[in-house]
């Protein structure tokens, strides 16, 4: 590391001030950042210092997600392996084969499951991070800053909220939706009002509904043969209870499957343990805020509590009690990654209760009153993306009433 240090010192010079390749700055300093932590220190004792910068809180997030990228990339594995078993394949049918073949395609061996769901992730996450990186060099080059380490874990979100079978371009369509939509028009990370990731997953929903939903996405290959055998079902937990309510469910898989994620969806989505653990790194980090994370639940709880209550003949979705809403569909993987963003989200302590309460009521409706469209967890956390600076100023609209109060007394 002390070669590489002193080499980048040595060229740093071309890069900066009125430097030969000044323009390229950006790009220097992300690879120096890469490696790097950032030299200079505020030495007056007026400041106040930490240790955290951004770069350090984007790490964080992005390791946070490896429990649920790898536990998910295992599952898909499984789900994907029994299915081909189911009708004796040992082919995808498309160019994942190449690689697939190289461990094989035992449905009993762990190894083979967790490098089958990464043959189909990799791909995915590579083509996203690349373009998402791309564009984020492009708009700093431009502008004349650094790049953000913002679409660094922008793309690792939006690549696990994906179906393995997507292609490719749709992919890196979404990304780039995302990314200059989402967030670089406004000026970049700290700027942007929606998640970036979220904006990019709505885009290819409503584009290309028939590659981003339905049943036959979520375990890979299904959509290659178009075959599924009888007793077999590429369903997701949430698919089926939008169809056959509580019945369905329980006739497909237990609470515990869909807590250890024993359940088709998406890479990000399906183990709820894996997605704690990501969450108490987030906690404990402060990355994230308890806040939210309670206000959702509590709105997710009493919205359907207060449908159970309510009930329907004819929709079998006002029946599912909270406990399966918290661990079917996105609803976890939204709540930790997603909602938890702080430049979206609510950035007063009052407000980020509220936010999050806004996100757990939302979420029921869309899943339970809306019949197309039974996930509701992206479009709940974009609607309170909408709502979070109005909620900021009347929260302090109200401090700011309470205090003239006092103090007129």
């Amino acid at each position: 590391m002390k070669i590489l240090r002193n080499y980048l010192d040595n060229i740093k010079p071309n890069f900066v001030s009125d430097g030969k390749h000044v323009k390229w700055f950006p790009l220097f300093d992300a690879i120096e950042n890469l490696f790097f932590s950032y030299g200079k220190k505020t030495k007056n004792p007026i400041h106040v210092r930490d240790a955290v910068d951004i770069q350090k809180v984007m790490v964080t997030v992005w390791l946070a997600t490896f429990p649920a990228m790898f536990f998910g990339m295992y599952n898909l594995g499984a789900n994907s392996l029994e299915y081909l078993e189911s009708i004796n394949q040992q082919n995808t049918g498309d160019w994942h084969h190449y690689f697939v073949s190289i461990v094989g395609y035992d449905s009993s061996s762990f190894l083979s499951k967790l490098w089958f769901g990464a043959c189909y992730f990799l791909p995915i996450y590579f083509v996203v991070f690349t373009v998402g990186i791309a564009w984020e060099a492009l708009f700093a080059i431009v502008r004349k800053h650094e790049i953000n380490e913002g679409a660094f874990v922008s793309t690792v979100l939006f690549a696990l909220s994906c179906p393995p079978d997507i292609p490719l371009w749709q992919a890196a369509m979404g990304i780039s939706f995302g990314l200059v939509i989402g967030k670089e028009i406004f000026g970049g990370t700290g700027k942007n009002f929606l998640n970036p990731a979220l904006t990019g997953r709505a885009f290819l929903y409503f584009a290309y509904p028939a590659q981003i939903s339905g049943d036959k996405v979520w375990v890979a290959g299904i959509s290659d043969y178009n075959i599924i055998p009888e007793g077999y079902s590429g369903a997701t937990a949430l698919g089926v209870a939008a169809e056959s309510g509580m019945a369905g469910i329980t006739n497909s898989y237990t609470w515990m499957d869909a807590f250890l994620g024993n359940i088709p969806g998406s890479v990000g989505e399906t183990s709820i343990i894996a997605i704690l653990i990501g969450l108490a790194v987030l906690l404990i980090t402060k990355v994230a805020s308890y806040r939210i994370v309670l206000g959702t639940f509590v709105g997710m709880i009493l919205m359907s509590s207060l449908l159970n209550i309510v009930g329907s003949d004819s929709n079998p979705m006002f029946a599912i009690p909270w406990y399966w809403h918290a661990v079917i569909g996105s609803f976890a993987f939204g709540l930790v990654f997603m909602a938890t963003e702080p430049v979206s989200g609510s950035g007063t302590n009052t407000g980020r209760w509220i936010y999050g309460i806004v996100i757990g009521v939302t979420v029921i409706l869309i899943r339970v009153i809306n019949p197309a469209f039974p996930e509701g967890m992206m479009l709940a956390i974009l609607f309170a993306n909408l709502l979070a600076p109005v909620i900021d100023h009347m929260v302090v609209m109200s401090n700011i009433k309470r205090r003239k109060a006092l103090y007129n007394e």
